[in-house]
Parts: structure tokens; C-alpha cells; sequence
């Protein structure tokens, strides 16, 4: 399967503080874009993949604000944040089983109001599923933050992560989105000093932990390597990919907060690209949370478990380093798509588009999706070649 299928549209809508737009008209934007970017009417699609967001706002009915019809594939994904690089390896699964040619994988989400904080955004998005789902937020629980904040503290405690270190991974996005136009944060200097001062918004995470929050859409279209040769723009061939889904439960004993999808689905996708970490020129990991990036790190082997704090702090992961990593930024710094912002770079990187972000020798580029809290994580290997 490695080298089968390519990426040959990226559509990025306006990104962050856009008002007056719903999440559905960002995805029609995005679809169009890319299209665009392809050399390809929208009439062309004949596969439509959707992933909804929390709050579900954008779903099938996007095939008819996009007027397309006949399609041959039309499905929702739902994996969180690891649902982009999901959406891309169904989209290749079916492209090789002859189901669809040409399929568009879309996120877009407008959580942002004028007037209204970002720290709210979210805010009642996600239904309570039953009455003993109060009891976490009884204990405190009642944030996607709080439940990060858990998972890195339960690191620090095992192995004397620290603090100053997550500070490390948040200055490493932020110098890196000092070279991407669309970056958020782009003019916003970050030192660790800053980080230090910001305020707790969950102990241990304090503000500059967080990813920000945007309005905007990403969307990709895949079709067959042969096909991709001959649009406009060069290929960006899926390589390799996986999944893992842990499945821990929040309670002593568990691998919560020390071992997460990623010890399963990087070594799949690697194995699949019949490459080795070694060959690995740039990593965009899901940085939610500055914690996410170093764990995720760990559970792919790029240093060893429990190390992932020090391995940030040598500068490893900053423009310079030896492992660079979210060149674009990532969510701490850029724009937060769920998924789209990891793969969304990496496309960028693997077609040399980076500008004076690009990493030189950019052939082989990890992409990965993190969902839920540690719950859910796919992984992509994407390279500007169809073979290693």
C-alpha cells in the first residue's frame, strides 16, 4: 500500500479570530481551495470525508452546500483530533479498493464569538453521556486541560518531569511560528521566563501549555499516485500509517499519562514506509498541550520514556535542532485544527513549501493525531517520493 495514494490539494481557509462565518461555510471554503490547489473542479470529487468537531457542526449535509453529487463515498469521522491522518488513510484504503478516485478530507470549526473568551469556546460542546459522568467534574474534572493536567502531572511524578521543561516544547512552537504567515502567534515573542509567569489554568499546565483557538477549515484532497502525476501540484505521497487506541481507564495501574496510541500506531507506519526513526527528517505531533508533544515523542522512540522532558529542554525540537518538530508552529503557537495543523504543515514541509521554515531534507515526515484525552492517536508518514 505505501506509496499508492498522494495528497495533491491542501485548502487553508482565513485562520483564528474570523468572525461571522459558521464552520460550514469554513469547509466549503477549505474543499474549494484545495480543489483549487489541485487543478480540479469540485465536480471531479467523488469521495467526501467529514470530521464533525466536538460540537458536530459540519456533517453530510456538506455535500450539498458544496453542490456535488454522485458521489461514491461519503462517511463522517470521528476520532478527535486523531481523525485527520484516520480520514487519510480510509480515503487511501479506498482509493485502492476502487470505491473512490478522488475523495476531500474536511475540518472546520468556528467555536470563537466576538466579544466572547477563547478559554469558553468550547464550553458545553461535549453532551454528558449519563448522570455519572458529574462525577468527575465533582472531582474537578471539568475541562479537557484539567484532565491533560492529570496525565503530565502523573509524568512528573514518575519520572521528575518538570515544569520549566513543558516550557521548553511551548518557546520551540512559538520560535517556530516566527516563520509561518498564518501563524497566529507569529509576532508574539515566547521566552521560558514568560512561560513561567504565565498563570495555572490547570496544575501543572499554565497558560502557555495551552493550544489556542481558532475559526477556520482545512481540507486535503487524495487520490491514486498515478492520478496525482498529473494535477497540479507535486504529490505528497502517503507513505505509511497506523492507529492505536489504548484504551486506558483513569485509575491506578493504568498506562494513563505514560503510554499513549503512539507506541502502537508509529511503529505501524513506519514499518508500512519501510523506514526507521532515523530516516524521520521533520515530526508535526499534536500539541494540544506541551505535554502531548513530549509524550508523544517518547511513545515514538525518538528519546527514551521519561525523557522526553530533558530532551526538549536541549533545544532538540527548535528550528536549529537536531529533531525539528510543528515546524509551522503546531497548535501551542499557530492554529489549532484538531489534526489538519499537523498534517496540514507536513504537507507544506514535503512539498518544500515552507519558506524559511523549510527543513532541509524534508523526505520523510511524521505526522500524527492525538484524540480524547491520550485516547486516540493515528500516524501518518508522508514524503515527497512515492518509495524510501
Amino acid at each position: 500500500m505505501s506509496g499508492r495514494t498522494a495528497i495533491a490539494g491542501l485548502g487553508i481557509t482565513e485562520m483564528g479570530k474570523v468572525y461571522g462565518r459558521t464552520a460550514t461555510d469554513f469547509a466549503v471554503r477549505a474543499v474549494a481551495l484545495a480543489a483549487e490547489d489541485a487543478g480540479i473542479g469540485l465536480t471531479e470529487l467523488d469521495g467526501l470525508l467529514i470530521n464533525p468537531g466536538v460540537g458536530g457542526d459540519i456533517g453530510l449535509p456538506l455535500q450539498a452546500a458544496l453542490g456535488v453529487g454522485e458521489l461514491r463515498l461519503l462517511s463522517t469521522v470521528q476520532g478527535f483530533g486523531s481523525s485527520a491522518c484516520a480520514m487519510v488513510q480510509y480515503a487511501s484504503l479506498a482509493i485502492s479498493a476502487g470505491l473512490a478516485e478522488t475523495v476531500a478530507c474536511v475540518y472546520a470549526d468556528a467555536p470563537l464569538r466576538q466579544g466572547a473568551g477563547s478559554g469558553a469556546a468550547y464550553t458545553g460542546a461535549a453532551r454528558q453521556a449519563s448522570a455519572l459522568d458529574g462525577l468527575p467534574r465533582a472531582a474537578g474534572l471539568d475541562s479537557a486541560a484539567a484532565k491533560y493536567a492529570l496525565a503530565a502531572r502523573r509524568h512528573m511524578e514518575r519520572y521528575g518531569t518538570t515544569s520549566e521543561q513543558l516550557g521548553a516544547v511551548a518557546v520551540a512552537a512559538r520560535q517556530w511560528a516566527a516563520f509561518n504567515e498564518r501563524a497566529q502567534m507569529r509576532d508574539r515573542k515566547l521566552t521560558l521566563e514568560d512561560h513561567q509567569a504565565s498563570r495555572v489554568v490547570a496544575d501543572p499546565l499554565r497558560l502557555f501549555d495551552c493550544c489556542l483557538v481558532s475559526n477556520g477549515g482545512i481540507a486535503v484532497i487524495v487520490t491514486s499516485a498515478e492520478r496525482a502525476r498529473s494535477l497540479a501540484r507535486p504529490p505528497v505521497y502517503v507513505l505509511g500509517w497506523g492507529q492505536g487506541h489504548p484504551g486506558h481507564p483513569m485509575a491506578r495501574g493504568s498506562g494513563f499519562g505514560l503510554v499513549t496510541g503512539a507506541a502502537t500506531s508509529g511503529p505501524a507506519a513506519l514499518a508500512m514506509a519501510g523506514l526507521s526513526l532515523s530516516d524521520i527528517g521533520v515530526r508535526e505531533i499534536y500539541d494540544c498541550f506541551t505535554f502531548t508533544t513530549l509524550v508523544s515523542l517518547e511513545d515514538y522512540g525518538f528519546c527514551g520514556k521519561g525523557e522526553g522532558g530533558a530532551f526538549a529542554a536541549s533545544g532538540a525540537l527548535a528550528p536549529g535542532g537536531s529533531h525539528p518538530t510543528n515546524t509551522g508552529g503546531g497548535q501551542l503557537s499557530s492554529y489549532y485544527m484538531w489534526g489538519m495543523t499537523p498534517l496540514s504543515e507536513g504537507v507544506i514541509q514535503a512539498r518544500g513549501d515552507g519558506g524559511p521554515r523549510q527543513v532541509a531534507g524534508a523526505d520523510a515526515i511524521l505526522v500524527s493525531g492525538n484524540g480524547g484525552v491520550l485516547d486516540h492517536h493515528a500516524t501518518l508518514i508522508l514524503g515527497p517520493h512515492p518509495h524510501p
